[in-house]
């Protein structure tokens, strides 16, 4: 029972920590697609380990399963370090060369380099560099 406990209170942490970063990552009309297509890839995630779980514990025991599994795990998490910003600001001062002076989306300051917090958006189709 302790470590049911342990387990669902990690999954929790990571739960939380994930629809923060869809609601930073997205406008408000983009966030049921954004938390639909989380949800599906959440699930393909438990379509691959639920049987590969099976398969490893059926061929060569659970604790070569749990151990398969808890690499996979490390092996995510240290992509998601690797990837992730560690400074990760929500005001980025960044600039828009292909947008004129006079865009609205640079009001009200008018020059090309400006800040606000970021979404991904039809403005900004990547995470933009700081300018």
């Amino acid at each position: 029972m302790l470590l049911w406990a342990f387990i669902r209170f990690g999954f929790s942490l990571t739960q939380t920590s994930t629809d923060r970063i869809m609601n930073r990552s997205a406008q408000p009309q983009d966030r049921p697609a954004v938390f639909a297509a989380q949800f599906a890839l959440s699930h393909a995630c438990w379509l691959v380990t639920y049987p590969l779980a099976g398969w490893i514990g059926a061929r060569f025991g659970l604790n070569a399963a749990a151990s398969a599994l808890a690499g996979l795990g490390l092996a995510s998490l240290a992509v998601a370090l690797r990837l992730w910003p560690a400074n990760d600001l929500s005001h980025i001062p960044h600039s828009h060369a292909d947008l004129p002076a006079y865009h609205p989306h640079l009001a009200p300051d008018t020059s090309a380099a400006h800040s606000h917090v970021l979404t991904i958006d039809a403005m900004h189709r990547r995470w933009p560099k700081p300018a």
